[in-house]
């Protein structure tokens, strides 16, 4: 994880005392669509996380992000050490650029759970934060359209798809835990 994200996920986990219950992730993971995705990146925070679905939607939150930023350095590096022809360069081009633009919703999202509190504006907030997570699996399937068709290197696409599949996965599991956040 990278610095910045991981000195927000200190900071997430300090806000707030927790219970402690290692069973909630793995329950609340089997409410997302990708329940062993869900265990594997957040179960060792169990501890901290306790009964919060604040903090659970936090972390959510964090692992996405700094998933996407290690895709995002992955598919640049990739576009830097592989020959690739002018339409999978542009495509690449356009897909790191809609990953971008995932890492700034995703920061945006984590910043502002941070300031949300239960009053009049709660819904509000909570909406804003619910239509940024949503616009990551947007961007995703922007990303990934850009490599359709016959012209494309079948392992090109296959990597971006790998790659950006995951940050879909993870982004669906965060908005289950933003979601529920929200309903209380």
């Amino acid at each position: 994880m990278g610095y910045a994200i991981l000195t927000l996920l200190i900071f997430f986990l300090a806000i707030s005392p927790t219970r402690s219950n290692t069973n909630f992730i793995p329950k609340s993971c089997t409410t997302t669509l990708y329940p062993e995705l869900c265990n594997l990146y957040l179960s060792r925070f169990a501890t901290r996380v306790g009964t919060s679905p604040r903090l659970l939607a936090q972390i959510a939150l964090a692992a996405t992000l700094s998933a996407t930023r290690t895709t995002s350095t992955k598919l640049t590096t990739y576009s830097k050490t592989h020959k690739l022809t002018k339409r999978e360069t542009s495509a690449m081009k356009d897909c790191i650029e809609e990953i971008g633009d995932s890492a700034y919703e995703l920061r945006k999202s984590m910043v502002e759970m941070t300031k949300v509190h239960t009053g009049s504006g709660f819904l509000f907030e909570m909406n804003s934060i619910e239509t940024w997570v949503s616009a990551v699996l947007t961007d995703d399937d922007t990303c990934t359209d850009g490599f359709s068709g016959q012209y494309m290197n079948g392992e090109l696409k296959t990597m971006v798809r790998k790659e950006v599949l995951n940050i879909a996965h993870l982004a669906s599991i965060a908005l289950t835990f933003v979601n529920k956040f929200a309903k209380g």
